[in-house]
Formats: structure tokens, sequence, C-alpha cells
């Protein structure tokens, strides 16, 4: 495997579109909480409710949920990545010459989940750093409570990552597979909003709680674990929003993730090259 992946750095270290959505993304992880770091500080804190003015959501006590939850809006960056590393793979026959040189199926479809998972990793540890370089920043006393997040930000970003490597698969034409990722992205979170709100209403008009409905789609399942810190506003809302049922949509998102593996495998070693 090592070898494998040494040949795919070839493929890429001096590819354009990696070393810029790579630079992007990492810029993107310190600047994305920089700035939610600078609203709270600046507004939320000055003009907000009086329960938000002794609310800091990089504490060490909170910087762990923020963190992961405010990089997760910019995750599309490396699948987006992913997903054009695989596609001009079909594009430049690249796959075909690899197999016809003694490379099986299995270890190629095997190197680019592997890379999807090196993916998640270095986002993770990005997410790890920089919520620790806030807390730190933020005065407050060392601590790990809320750690939980960041592998939730992992398991986040090893489902974008295996969303967009199955689609690419399934498409294989890179301009038309970036469409169909984006569609799908945007219909479901359509789809989860109306089903929330259906979760609302059933929850006030029959006193059923059946949870957040829209955390039980395959990318909202691994979304939905990231929230935003407790709050005062938050805690306003308890009272009418659905429950948060954690182990249920944990389960869920792991057997999405599953699903993903297993029809990405079967449909690269099946399909014609």
């Amino acid at each position: 495997m090592i070898h494998l992946l040494k040949i795919e750095w070839l493929k890429v270290r001096r590819y354009t579109a990696f070393i810029v959505l790579a630079f992007c993304f990492v810029i993107g992880v310190f600047l994305i909480n920089y700035i939610v770091y600078s609203v709270n500080k600046n507004i939320v804190s000055n003009v907000g409710p009086a329960g938000l003015i002794s609310f800091s959501p990089y504490s060490f006590s909170n910087t762990w949920q923020t963190t992961s939850y405010a990089t997760g809006f910019i995750l599309l960056l490396p699948s987006l990545l992913l997903l054009m590393l695989m596609t001009n793979e079909y594009a430049f026959k690249t796959h075909r010459q690899n197999i016809i040189d003694g490379l099986s199926r299995g270890e190629f479809i095997g190197v680019k989940i592997m890379i999807a998972l090196i993916f998640a990793v270095v986002s993770t540890l990005l997410v790890f750093i920089t919520a620790l370089c806030f807390g730190l920043a933020s005065g407050t006393s060392f601590s790990m409570s809320g750690i939980v997040f960041v592998g939730y930000f992992f398991l986040k970003a090893l489902t974008y990552n295996m969303v967009a490597l199955l689609i690419s698969v399934l498409i294989k034409r890179t301009g038309f597979a970036i469409g169909v990722f984006f569609i799908y992205l945007g219909g479901e979170n359509f789809v989860a909003k109306m089903l929330d709100l259906w979760s609302i209403k059933i929850k006030r008009d029959n006193g059923t709680d059946l949870g957040g409905m829209g955390d039980y789609l395959p990318m909202n399942a691994a979304d939905g674990l990231l929230t935003f810190p407790r709050n005062t506003i938050s805690d306003m809302s308890k009272s009418f929003m659905p429950a948060d049922y954690t182990w249920l949509i944990l389960g869920l998102a792991f057997a999405y993730l599953l699903l993903f593996y297993w029809w990405t495998t079967k449909k690269f070693k099946t399909a014609d090259l």
C-alpha cells in the first residue's frame, strides 16, 4: 500500500488543482474560525442577548465543538479535490493503464479509498491544531471536554470524501460528476429541512418526538452530529425542537459509510474499464 500511495503522490504533487484547493482549505480552516471568533467578540458579545455576553465559543470547554462545527462548512474542498482526482483517472485512461500494468481492481480502488481516509485524517488534524490554538488564545484552563466532536468531524469528513468518490465512480466525467455532487448535496439539504419541519410539527401536534428526521439522511447523518455549542438561544429553542438522538444518528452515519464503501468498491470492480 505504501508503494501505491507513493505512485498517487507522484500523480498529484504538481497538479495545480491539488495545490490550490489544499492551500485554500488549510487557510480556510483558520480563517472561518477567526471569523466566528471575531463576530462573537466584537458583535454578539456587545449587542446580543445578556446570556450570550459571557458565552465564549472558543474557551476550552467549547473550542473542540466550535472549531469542528465551523470547519464542517468548508469540507467540500477536500471532497471536491478527491472527486476531481478520481474522474481524471477516467478522463486520461490512467486507471486502465494501471490495471494493464499489473494492478488489480481491488488495489486501485483501495488506494483511492485510502486517500479519502488520509484527506479526512489531515483535515481532522488541522481542526485539532486550530481548536488548540484558539483555546490557548482564550486564556481558559486546558480541557479535553468535548474532544468527541473532533471525532465526529473526522466521521463527517470521511463521509463527504466517500460520497465524492462514489459519485466519481458512478459518473466518471469531471464536470458532470461535480454538478451531480452539488445537486445531490443541495437536494438532500432541502429534503432534510422539510423533514426537520415535519418533526417539529409532529412533536407539537401529537407530542411524539421522533428526533430531527432530517439527520437520518446519508450526508446529514454526519452533519447532525456537529452542532454549535449550547448557549442562551439554543436553550430557549429546546422546548419545541425535537430531541437529539445522538447514538441513533451515529449508528446511521457508520451504516451509510459502510454502504458508500461497499457500493464504490463493487461498482469499480464490476464496471467496464
